[in-house]
């Protein structure tokens, strides 16, 4: 052999080999991403616990993102999308709609949920402590706060004979919430009527009924629809002059009036942190459901001000947040 021949051996070796590494890297894996709301940036704190388990989009992580717009129709297919890409896990946010498309979907690939709603009594894992199959995740007790916030909203405008409930009756909990809030009304000897809207239309006209029903206050029922129209919602009660309690921190940020709910960085922290264990190879059977442990009861004075109210010291003393 030649050195003209090794020259040309040597060189083909040298861009062999880099050819043969790329070849044998692992492809990057891809997380699909179903929401039941409306576009948004994805939350930090679910970032930061992906982060935390050695995953970064972009780096080393890709995601692929559905959202469904309020469109609850839409998420069956796709589900079925994300499923037909082989993403390599499926986290679900927006309630309990998302969570059954995916898991009507797919019985393999493993599915992380953030839902409002009863993941046993769903029917979507055998128990809380002891998952099964392939779903797991955070169940963040929509349905089972309203009677505390029922009471809450009724110790802040303790002469309000009734108080309306808002829901939507495209979410798969509206009954739960109904039947939740009923109770809780009876015990305290309220009249409670009951409101629906699945669409911006129809919260408009919600609101515009609650003069004619003689409503002192206004329970707004825990749902994605709801929290992707919060700006809508907020404007509504202040226009309409009618104290609201909403699901959580975000609504009296924007100025609602009170809200009471878990804290959702911790939830989509947990989110995020199992989804990189499983991906790091942990299987979604052995992963607990968790529920929060942390729930913040936030008060904008500056809204209480504007209502005419004033808030009582004891519900002032009791806030995680007050907001002048």
């Amino acid at each position: 052999m030649n050195r003209r021949e090794l020259l040309i051996l040597g060189t083909g070796t040298a861009i062999a080999w880099p050819l043969a590494a790329r070849a044998q890297q692992k492809p990057i894996p891809v997380i699909g991403y179903l929401n039941s709301g409306s576009p948004g940036p994805l939350p930090a704190a679910f970032r930061q616990g992906l982060s935390e388990n050695g995953y970064v989009e972009g780096q080393n992580l890709a995601i692929e993102y559905r959202w469904a717009e309020g469109h609850y129709d839409r998420l069956r297919a796709m589900a079925a999308d994300l499923v037909g890409r082989k993403v390599d896990l499926i986290v679900t946010d927006g309630g309990n709609a998302p969570v059954l498309a995916a898991k009507g979907a797919t019985s393999t690939i493993p599915v992380v949920f953030q839902t409002g709603a009863d993941p046993v009594a769903d029917g979507l894992v055998a128990s809380l402590a002891r998952p099964g199959g392939n779903l797991t995740g955070v169940s963040v007790l929509f349905v089972e706060l309203v009677p505390k916030r029922l009471e809450l909203l009724s110790e802040l405008v303790p002469w309000a004979g009734v108080i309306a409930v808002l829901v939507n009756p495209n979410y798969s909990n509206a009954e739960r919430i109904i039947r939740e809030a009923q109770e809780a009304a009876w015990a305290k000897g309220l009249q409670l009527p009951i409101l629906k809207a699945g669409t911006e239309g129809q919260i408009d006209a919600a609101f515009g009924t609650l003069a004619n029903l003689h409503a002192g206050a206004l329970l707004v029922g825990g749902d994605p629809f709801f929290g992707s129209r919060r700006e809508q919602l907020v404007a509504l009660a202040s226009r309409h002059a009618v104290p609201a309690i909403y699901q959580s921190r975000a609504f009296a940020a924007s100025g609602g009036l009170i809200s009471y709910g878990p804290s959702f960085p911790a939830v989509y922290r947990q989110v995020g942190t199992y989804a990189g264990r499983i991906l790091n190879g942990a299987k979604p059977a052995d992963l607990p459901v968790q529920r929060p442990t942390t729930f913040e009861l936030v008060i904008n004075l500056k809204t209480a001000k504007a209502l005419g109210l004033t808030v009582p010291q004891a519900l002032l003393a009791r806030a995680d947040e007050v907001i002048e």
